[in-house]
């Protein structure tokens, strides 16, 4: 304050206003802070977890979080006549404390009997069932009739085998017997394949069965077909004839090639045979193969790979085991 002197003697107040300090903050916008920040977290991570997570995850997820249906939704309790408390074992007193009630399917017990008063119900899948003796004659029978058929398939197997060994030694000492057919020893093949006993009249090097490019055999050919057909003249299977080329292209005119020349000779073949002897309707099949099935298949053009196979087919196909044991007779 000062003192006014002169001019009418006014007196000058100078007031000091002191202003009030902020009051102290507390630690409540904290708490709020981290929930937020919590609360985005959890939120990124499950969007994370939605862009990174299969369909099938994504159940398995959902079903772990599924309530159990079989859990009491109310665990409280207070609906009840107890309002939400239970009896102990010691009479009256109570408990203040109540469990969650799980309800648990039990399965039939292994001990169950059968009420005799029960409705008839659907037939036990797992039931042992007891096989009537006319089921079981029957089966027997069956089982017995099965065995007798394998058995005579067997046996005819084995008889045709024996019948096509028999062939082969007979034509092998027929070609020994003719000193004129000595030299074509070479010429003949035989074997046993699934189809049934292979004659085959096989070129080599210096011997042909039939001309460089023609259908018509040579005669001694003709003469080795001969003694086919009365090695084989009486048996009962049928016959199938096949021709053979080896791989050597030929084209002859119109188109002439090594399909057309072996189908021409193998049915000069069946001609040979029918005029030899055998029964025409003992043929049943012939085919030209040309280069298609090699006998030596390392080498396609060797001369034997150019051959005439005469099959003599099975009646009974071969049982287990018996065909590769055949084969290798």
């Amino acid at each position: 304050m000062a003192d006014g002197d002169g001019d009418g003697g006014n007196t000058i107040i100078i007031k000091k206003v002191k202003k009030g300090g902020h009051a102290a903050h507390g630690g409540a916008w904290k708490i709020a802070y981290a929930d937020f920040v919590t609360a985005m977290m959890a939120f990124f991570l499950l969007m994370w977890l939605l862009a990174n997570t299969s369909e099938e995850q994504k159940e398995g997820i959902a079903d772990y979080f599924t309530p159990n249906p079989r859990v009491s939704s109310s665990t409280s309790g207070s609906d009840g006549v107890l309002a939400g408390r239970t009896m102990s074992p010691d009479g009256a007193m109570i408990s203040e404390r109540s469990a969650i009630g799980v309800e648990v399917t039990l399965g039939p017990s292994e001990e169950a009997v059968d009420d005799p008063d029960a409705p008839p119900g659907e037939p036990d899948p797992d039931a042992p069932v007891t096989e009537t003796a006319e089921a079981k004659a029957a089966r027997e029978a069956e089982e017995a009739a099965a065995a007798a058929a394998l058995a005579e398939q067997k046996a005819k197997f084995e008889e045709e085998t024996e019948q096509f060994e028999a062939a082969e030694a007979a034509l092998k000492q027929a070609i020994e017997e003719a000193p004129e057919l000595a030299e074509l020893v070479n010429n003949l093949v035989v074997d046993h394949t699934p189809e049934g006993l292979r004659i085959q009249l096989v070129d080599q090097s210096r011997k042909s069965m039939f001309p460089s490019g023609k259908a018509d055999p040579f005669e001694h050919t003709t003469e080795l077909m001969g003694l086919v057909v009365k090695a084989v003249s009486n048996l009962p299977q049928k016959i199938s004839i096949k021709g053979h080329t080896d791989a050597t292209p030929f084209r002859g005119d119109d188109g002439y090639t090594n399909w057309e020349l072996s189908t021409d000779r193998a049915n000069a073949s069946r001609r040979a045979l029918i005029s030899e002897g055998l029964a025409p309707d003992r043929v049943v099949s012939v085919v030209g193969r040309a280069a298609q099935d090699p006998l030596i298949v390392e080498d396609p053009t060797s001369p034997q790979n150019r051959r005439i196979s005469i099959i003599l087919l099975r009646e009974n196909k071969a049982v287990e085991g018996q065909e590769a044991s055949a084969t290798a007779g």
